[in-house]
């Protein structure tokens, strides 16, 4: 019975999934809807009952209601802070239902194989995870190409302002000069500031949006350089030497690190692929282990002890420079 019930809700996650992607509507059949929208508005007579909001606001689900319970815990934020800043074209609603998908279908199939309800919940809640991980990754790989781009970026803002231009048409020339994620960075920032906003706070929301200890130093020097005075150029020759520096220090670093990182990754990932085997060459063996509640608690007594020997391996090869 508990076998069918896992069954049924693994079907009914997936025909949902199957549902919401094939009934969303395509991004030309949305634009078109928004300005089939804007026509019937515009038709109205009584323009000056309408109060039109402008104000700037955060979507988090296509869906109303539930963008409207989102809107209201500070999680959602977060995680669409994560979105933004690895530059993903999803919504809280999607990572959220992923994250559901994920550990039903997975948690089942888990349970299923390893006939354990306790490791079921646990391999789901592993795989709801997922997700997340995948954006933490993908912000970690868009900030380290940011960090790698900046010292250009902070070279070729130096030489603009050597050149004559004013603060704000270097940092427009570095939007349209610098490859992304530098360059759209940047544009933002000359928006930001074209639309009325002060330089200082879109030099702050740039170091919000990305939090590189590199721009950060950069903005500091900017800011700073702003309320003192000085040869902002010499200033910026300076950061950009210093940063470059760091990144140098941060690769020898990585060197002599890497058998470190490497030792963590195979200890974490040995004993999940040598139970894989033998369980694929002797399932009754490895069955006996996960039936017996002895052999259930040292499975867990186990897992414990790799997470803490994956985090102080972790922490001794994670220099900070």
């Amino acid at each position: 019975m508990t076998t069918v019930l896992f069954l049924f809700f693994v079907l009914l996650v997936i025909t949902l999934a199957v549902m919401l992607t094939v009934t969303r509507p395509s991004k030309r059949e949305a634009d078109l809807g928004k300005r089939l929208a804007n026509l019937e508005e515009t038709s109205t007579d009584d323009l000056t009952l309408r109060q039109n909001d402008i104000l700037r606001r955060d979507v988090y689900s296509d869906f109303p209601v539930l963008n409207a319970i989102l809107g209201r815990i500070k999680l959602a934020s977060d995680i669409d802070a994560l979105i933004k800043q690895a530059d993903a074209h999803w919504t809280v609603g999607q990572i959220l239902f992923g994250a559901c998908f994920f550990f039903v279908a997975v948690g089942c199939l888990a349970k299923l194989v390893l006939h354990s309800t306790s490791l079921g919940v646990f391999f789901g809640v592993l795989a709801a995870c997922g997700p997340y991980i995948f954006l933490l990754l993908k912000r970690r790989a868009r900030l380290n190409k940011f960090t790698a781009l900046l010292p250009d970026a902070i070279d070729l803002l130096g030489r603009a302002l050597r050149a004559g231009h004013a603060v704000t048409a270097s940092i427009e020339m570095v939007g349209r000069e610098i490859s992304d994620p530098v360059g759209s960075e940047f544009r933002r920032v000359f928006e930001e500031q074209n639309f009325g906003l002060p330089l200082r706070e879109a030099l702050v929301n740039l170091a919000r949006r990305i939090p590189v200890p590199d721009l950060h130093f950069m903005v500091t020097a900017m800011l700073v350089q702003k309320d003192t005075g000085g040869n902002l150029a010499e200033v910026l020759d300076k950061a950009g030497f210093v940063i470059r520096e760091r990144a140098r220090l941060t690769g020898q670093l990585k060197i002599y690190t890497a058998q470190g990182r490497m030792t963590g990754w195979i200890l974490g990932l040995l004993p999940f692929i040598v139970f894989a085997l033998m369980d694929f060459m002797n399932p009754d063996y490895m069955h006996l282990m996960l039936e017996n509640p002895m052999g259930r608690k040292s499975i867990w007594i186990g897992l414990g002890l790799m997470s803490i020997g994956v985090w102080m391996i972790r922490r001794i090869v994670d220099i900070k420079v």
